[in-house]
């Protein structure tokens, strides 16, 4: 997977975790995750793989956030589940 950095392509460093937000083509619905990989997790989704959102698909990304321990991707999803202020 390859990021845009100041107009230069750049592989995506080892250590980063993903918070995602995917938005439902079938019902417009909101889905929040967080992954090391979301490239795979996207596709995961999208092929029905995910039992939870296998009967909204397809998913489009729509938006994420970067971070540099798993905690921390982990602790805003909680957050934003959960509808706080995060």
């Amino acid at each position: 997977m390859l990021w845009k950095i100041k107009n230069k392509f750049t592989p995506t460093p080892i250590n980063i975790y993903f918070l995602y937000i995917l938005k439902s083509k079938k019902d417009q619905n909101l889905y929040i995750g967080s992954t090391k990989n979301l490239k795979k997790r996207l596709e995961m989704h999208n092929r029905g793989k995910i039992f939870s959102t296998r009967d909204r698909r397809p998913f489009e990304l729509v938006y994420c956030e970067l971070y540099k321990s798993e905690r921390d991707a982990r602790v805003r999803e909680k957050n934003l589940k959960l509808r706080s202020r995060a």
